[in-house]
């Protein structure tokens, strides 16, 4: 087999209908296709997929890591990146990278036509996210994520596991 068959991904050789369909559970105008790019090449610990938002709808949810970095790159379209509440047009050739310093970041296609873009990040056996329009904190472990309200946590911090000299 040719070494170009297991490392090069045509996406202009890739049928619409390949794609999967994604919609967040959680924001009802969140709608994308998406054509997961990495997997098709056995990458691993990186996850690159090509996506595509319809005229007048979002990406996931506003968001931000705290263990995983990601990117955008816009390949077609136009599309509102809002980050800690602040509005950028992002066009063809426009690239984000979001590090894990808590910046919340969202993507709306505001244009007429499909917002394509590659976004990527790495790939960890667990992370945490944060919801912060919805209250919510998002644990990502054993395929799934899994949402608690942020006002139902109780939080610990380290010096309370210590036992105090009154405490024996």
């Amino acid at each position: 087999m040719s070494k170009s068959k297991t490392y090069v991904v045509s996406t202009s050789q890739i049928p619409s209908e390949a794609a999967f369909h994604f919609s967040h559970p959680l924001n009802p105008n969140s709608d994308m296709r998406l054509v997961p790019l990495s997997d098709q090449t056995g990458m691993q610990r990186m996850g690159v997929t090509l996506g595509r938002i319809p005229p007048g709808k979002e990406g996931f949810l506003p968001h931000s890591q705290v263990s995983q970095e990601e990117f955008i790159f816009i390949l077609e379209g136009e599309g509102h990146l809002t980050i800690d509440g602040d509005v950028t047009v992002v066009v063809p050739g426009d690239f984000a990278g979001f590090p894990t310093d808590g910046a919340v970041h969202h993507l709306e296609n505001k244009g007429n036509s499909d917002l394509v873009y590659l976004m990527g990040g790495e790939r960890t056996a667990a992370e945490v996210a944060r919801f912060p329009t919805l209250g919510k904190t998002g644990f990502w472990a054993d395929g799934a994520m899994h949402f608690v309200d942020d006002a139902d946590v109780t939080a610990y911090r380290p010096e309370d596991f210590a036992l105090r000299k009154s405490d024996g």
